[in-house]
């Protein structure tokens, strides 16, 4: 059930990124539920990733229209308003 608290998590990643992984674990092990997208393979959400934060690093979160480069925990508690 979605509410009004539950925070839109998208995660854009790739299949070789170590920080990607802790990234996504840390969303788990906090119970957040998020969309992935590997940007590898998925050109449309690649260019989606870059026209909201210029960047082409990964991993990018974006957290009710936060953008976060990186697996910096504190942006994302933050974000997620823990």
């Amino acid at each position: 059930m979605v509410t009004a608290k539950t925070p839109s998590v998208i995660v854009y990643s790739t299949t070789t990124c170590p920080w990607c992984v802790r990234a996504k674990n840390y969303l788990k092990q906090k119970g957040v539920n998020y969309i992935e997208f590997n940007v590898a393979t998925d050109e449309k959400a690649r260019n989606e990733m870059l026209a909201k934060s210029g960047q082409m690093g990964v991993p990018q979160l974006d957290i009710n229209g936060k953008i976060i480069v990186g697996f910096d925990q504190e942006a994302i508690d933050k974000a997620l308003g823990a």
